[in-house]
């Protein structure tokens, strides 16, 4: 039987290239190497394409604070409309053969936003997780608040301001009180990041989100348990059991997450009643549902002491490294890191199949 050709494409242009780095070696190194043939593709911080060929891809694998991309000397282009053959070689102006499906392990901009999965639609290239609107919309913060908002699902407030804007700590202090948290709108891994309590930490938490993007969300702080849940499926998702995040730290940082392993408990399933994982479960659901999510997701939640769920953000690419919520929960809700990876391949060529069956024409 022939392998499938799967392209993991890792890197990105992003403030999260270190945890794309991380999570595409774990990926790479659980793939089911007897049903798939994996072809490598790193992009660099410049948003450069490379076809690695040789197994010494990253330098300081094994450190997640310098960790880092080690590039080929083969280029990469892509061209939209083929049917196949679609990605090029540059060093040497070869096409490659082709790549049946697509895994885009890049968090952040330029990967989880919608930009890649539209590229791929465009070439005919079925992809792992969420199309292009579920994938713009997850990223988006402002955006996805508003649509959880108007589906009836209980989100923190939040004020959202743009560059342009004036922003005055009084009127924010005063709509949502202290502390409150401030991130870029369109950034993930608690990157750009601020927990402030007061006004000097207001304004300077401010500037650095908007080194991140061009528009930042205020939002209340959420006295809450921190309980994550993992979805996976197309048009009938089922959703894993809950898991607990237990942070060392004021709030579950970038750190936290992805360089310090003492920096927070993982509390893997959390520890509920059959009441509260249903309807964390179910909350869950509905918030991948609405917000047009497809192959997988991860939902992140509060749950307050009264048992209202307060549903705090959502990401199409969740981190896939060794110490990642997404595949743990999966892990003890009984399927396993590899057959996980074979079925989001799955789903994202069941879901390419179905869309070539759509009419383009009349």
């Amino acid at each position: 039987m022939n392998k499938i050709k799967v392209g993991i494409i890792f890197g990105g242009k992003s403030a999260e290239h270190e945890v794309s780095l991380q999570s595409a070696k774990n990926i790479i190194e659980a793939i089911d190497k007897e049903k798939y043939e994996v072809i490598l593709i790193g992009v660099d911080k410049e948003g450069k394409w490379y076809l690695i060929e040789n197994d010494e891809f990253l330098s300081n694998m094994d450190d997640p604070s310098s960790i880092s991309l080690n590039k080929s000397e083969n280029l990469l282009a892509i061209i939209p409309g083929e049917d196949k053959n679609q990605l090029v070689n540059l060093n040497g102006y070869n096409r490659l053969d082709d790549i049946d499906v697509v895994f885009p392990i890049l968090h952040g901009p330029f990967g989880e936003d919608g930009t890649i999965q539209g590229l791929l639609k465009l070439s005919n290239i079925p992809f792992v997780g969420a199309d292009i609107l579920g994938s713009s919309v997850g990223m988006d913060k402002d955006v996805m608040k508003r649509l959880l908002r108007d589906s009836n699902i209980s989100i923190a407030d939040f004020i959202s301001y743009n560059k342009s804007e004036k922003y005055n700590y009084n009127d924010v202090k005063q709509k949502l009180g202290m502390p409150v948290f401030i991130k870029p709108a369109n950034l993930g891994s608690s990157v750009g990041i601020s927990k402030v309590n007061n006004e000097q930490e207001f304004y300077k938490a401010m500037e650095l989100a908007f080194e991140f993007d061009n528009k930042v969300i205020v939002e209340e702080s959420i006295k809450g348990r921190e309980i994550e849940c993992s979805v996976l499926g197309n048009d009938y998702p089922i959703s894993s059991l809950p898991g607990e995040i237990l942070p060392s730290s004021d709030f579950y940082s970038y750190e936290s997450k992805y360089i310090d392993e003492s920096g927070a408990v993982l509390e893997i399933p959390a520890k509920l009643t059959e009441v509260e994982i249903e309807k964390i479960k179910s909350c869950s659901l509905k918030t991948y549902k609405v917000l047009c999510c497809k192959g997988m997701a991860r939902v992140d939640v509060f749950l307050k002491d009264d048992g209202e769920i307060i549903v705090n953000e959502i990401n199409t690419i969740p981190g896939f490294t060794r110490i990642s919520m997404y595949p743990k929960l999966w892990e003890v809700s009984g399927i396993k890191y590899k057959e996980l990876i074979d079925k989001l391949i799955q789903l994202a060529i069941e879901r390419h199949n179905q869309e070539k069956e759509l009419k383009t024409s009349l």
